[in-house]
């Protein structure tokens, strides 16, 4: 990860660990590690901090996960800082109930059995046939048909409560830890053979195999969440004050035009439509601009990350987080389905890489800088991701920050993950 040498702060930050999971302990072994160590649980410390306690795993049920992620902040490094730090911690929790069921290999149970250490039943719950496994005869049966849960989809699950309990982590530490700002946030976990890549915001991961770019992430921007945006907006105007409209229109409207018909489309559309303009529709729009100078509310250019809970629109009391969302795309990518040699990598990089670079170009890059290095030889992914950082940097001219085809080179600061397969 190096900092594109232009902003005063790198507000990008960077974790990858390798994480133990043990499943809950009974109630004696949970007191017990409790009182060892009350503010810092060794189930939820990285491996490189928990050596003895994941190396104790042979007697007891639990796994491993490899896990590295990005965190692109913006309007300070608090929220990307904690997130850095954390994360990782949080998808190990809600892993933890999951141990036994993951290492099973029939399909996992609907309806977990009573926790015994949870108190007896309400006396005042009546019994009722389907207690007893028994059923009238004459009874319509209410269910036909049950939904078959995978492994897979329970992984992707506790990623995303991971994430909400993250940010709202953020929220009630945010004053007393000095946490500024929010960030995007992207997070690659290898588990039980699978790459699990989670993206909330617009930094992006691909994998190049054997020359082919399968794309593991979207961004999520104003533009690309438009309708989601304006359907929350639709549905609370409240939200939004009088100061602006859900409807998306192709220029600001003059007062002069009002009573004229002009291009518009809501929620419900992907293409556009003619209405006749009325005074309502005088307000800002909710989301405004194209590309990368694309904003919600005219204040932010990303829908989706961590943090942002203090955010408001200038100069007012209008507050953004309801219009963001925590919770990342989940895309799962099986290594065991594929052969794989030392050239297939999977890339991150926040977008002060890919503003500039595209997939075509990274993939180039990353060919280009492995044939000079032996396939054995560790380094090459290192240096893989430092040519890409300096490439997508340029070099400083009179002109301003100038890449090798003399476009201006990135503006942001830039990090990037090569991982090979």
């Amino acid at each position: 990860v190096i900092n594109a040498g232009k902003s005063q702060h790198n507000e990008d930050q960077a974790c990858c660990e390798v994480v133990c999971v043990e499943r809950r302990p009974s109630p004696r072994g949970r007191l017990l590690s409790r009182e060892a160590a009350p503010n810092s649980p060794s189930h939820l410390l990285p491996l490189s901090l928990a050596e003895p306690a994941c190396l104790s795993l042979q007697g007891r049920k639990g796994f491993y996960f490899h896990y590295w992620a990005l965190f692109d902040g913006h309007a300070g490094s608090g929220a990307a800082v904690m997130a850095s730090q954390r994360l990782h911690l949080h998808i190990c929790e809600q892993l933890r109930d999951l141990v036994d069921i993951l290492q099973d290999p029939s399909p996992p149970p609907i309806c977990l059995p009573p926790d015994p250490r949870a108190g007896p039943a309400e006396p005042s719950r009546m019994s009722l046939p389907e207690d007893d496994g028994e059923v009238p005869n004459d009874a319509v049966p209410r269910f036909h048909l049950e939904k078959v849960v995978s492994h897979e989809s329970l992984v992707i699950g506790a990623i995303e409560n991971a994430f909400k309990h993250m940010d709202e982590q953020i929220e009630r530490e945010r004053v007393s830890q000095h946490l500024s700002g929010g960030c995007c946030a992207l997070a690659a976990v290898y588990l039980m053979g699978k790459f699990y890549v989670a993206n909330a915001g617009d930094s992006r991961a691909i994998i190049i195999r054997n020359g082919e770019i399968i794309p593991m992430s979207r961004e999520f921007t104003p533009e690309t969440e438009r309708q989601r945006l304006q359907f929350l907006e639709y549905l609370r105007p409240e939200l939004l004050g009088k100061t602006f409209t859900h409807l998306e229109f192709p220029r600001r409207i003059h007062p002069k035009e009002l009573g004229k018909k002009m291009l518009y489309r809501d929620q419900s559309m992907s293409g556009w439509a003619y209405k006749k303009i009325e005074e309502d529709d005088l307000k800002f729009p909710l989301v405004y601009g194209e590309g990368k100078k694309a904003r919600a509310m005219a204040t932010i250019g990303v829908t989706r990350g961590l943090g942002d809970h203090d955010l408001k629109v200038f100069s007012s009391n209008i507050h953004i987080k309801p219009f963001l969302s925590c919770f990342p795309e989940v895309r799962v990518y099986d290594l065991t389905q594929y052969e794989h040699c030392p050239d297939d990598v999977l890339v991150l990089g926040t977008d002060g890489l890919w503003d500039v670079t595209n997939d075509k170009e990274v993939a180039s890059t990353v060919m280009e800088v492995l044939t000079n290095y032996e396939p054995n030889d560790p380094c090459r992914y290192t240096m893989v991701a430092q040519e890409l950082v300096v490439r997508s940097r340029g070099v400083l001219k009179q002109r301003g920050w100038r890449m090798a085809n003399d476009k201006l080179g990135s503006g942001d600061d830039i990090s990037v993950f090569v991982i090979p397969l």
